[in-house]
């Protein structure tokens, strides 16, 4: 199949995006209208000095402007135009449902009210679903650099809300917080009813992901590249078709892969896991959902025949109901065979 055509499958393709950070998709231009809006005032002089800082050595340093970024987000409505904005954009590329990350500690610990955030963001997703047919669900993501005191301190604001919250992740500063340092959250989350993801084996070891796994009962890792260091590891996750939320554009940029060429997307799918394609923070990372597709099929010379298992897997690692899934993949299939 040519470029062109295999373009046009990816367009074509429904899919569902299972990592994203919604303070991700924070774009330049918006970033400097809520700082002029809400008096915040910025390090950078424009939009492109702002984006002329998006060159990252590590998983820090893109936290770190990340952070910077976030301060600007302050009413409810600055929320709510957020996820809008993302919305759209993955209705452009074709997103029929998403399962968005929020990390509410980022804006408690400025004095944002948990509410505040959690409203505006879920009456865009309200929206989205009105507007576009976009379903999705919230999860609430716990920052592994602060501590499990503070997790709990978060769980116990998120508790009265709880029913506009699908499910808890882990995410921010891998190295030196392994997911073992979060096991009695992640226990009461589950007796809470809340499934869970984890951020493991991006910059953090293989063994991030087994602990995952066992200790923080993990029902998808987020990432998940660095698997293949384990062969074992390999076998567990194919055999129980754990998924992984690959985010492609997000390893070049955070030079968790030297070279798109050298990543090991194809490589997992050869051995039998169910691993997808997501945009993680795509304001930051250079691209959306079909652009890392369109990046990864440039680079790695996917073929249609992959294209479609990744969109499959996405709608296999979803929380979607088991009929809903199956009415995915049989529009995924009538497509393939167009």
């Amino acid at each position: 199949m040519t470029q062109p055509a295999t373009n046009t499958l990816i367009q074509a393709l429904p899919k569902t995006e299972l990592h994203l950070h919604i303070e991700g998709t924070l774009e330049p231009e918006m970033l400097f209208a809520l700082a002029e809006r809400n008096s915040v005032k910025l390090p950078y002089a424009s939009v492109e000095a702002v984006r002329a800082a998006y060159s990252f050595s590590d998983l820090q340093s893109f936290l770190d402007l990340y952070y910077a970024g976030a301060s600007v987000l302050i009413t409810e409505q600055d929320f709510f135009e957020l996820t809008w904005a993302y919305c759209e954009r993955a209705h452009a590329d074709n997103i029929v449902h998403t399962e968005i990350f929020f990390d509410p500690q980022t804006h408690t610990a400025r004095g944002i009210a948990f509410i505040t955030v959690l409203n505006g963001i879920t009456r865009a997703l309200a929206q989205a679903k009105e507007r576009f047919g976009l379903t999705s669900k919230l999860i609430l993501c716990f920052l592994r650099h602060l501590s499990e005191e503070d997790g709990f301190a978060t769980l116990a604001e998120a508790e009265p809300y709880l029913d506009r919250i699908d499910g808890v992740g882990l995410d921010s500063s891998e190295l030196g917080h392994p997911p073992e340092k979060f096991q009695r959250l992640f226990a009461r989350c589950a007796e809470l009813g809340l499934p869970a993801v984890a951020h493991a084996g991006e910059e953090g070891p293989a063994d991030y992901i087994w602990q995952a796994l066992d200790l923080l009962q993990a029902r998808r890792i987020d990432h998940g590249v660095r698997c293949t260091e384990d062969a074992a590891l390999v076998k567990r996750l194919a055999r129980d078709r754990v998924p992984l939320t690959v985010c492609p554009l997000s390893n070049l940029k955070l030079c968790v892969v030297k070279d798109m060429r050298d990543h090991n997307l194809r490589e997992l799918l050869a051995a039998g896991l169910c691993a997808m394609v997501n945009s993680d923070d795509p304001a930051y990372f250079g691209g959306y959902l079909n652009t890392n597709l369109i990046a990864c099929r440039d680079a790695l010379g996917l073929t249609a025949a992959e294209v479609v298992q990744l969109a499959k897997n996405s709608f296999e690692a979803s929380w979607l109901s088991a009929a809903e899934k199956q009415r995915y993949a049989a529009e995924i299939d009538r497509i393939a065979l167009a």
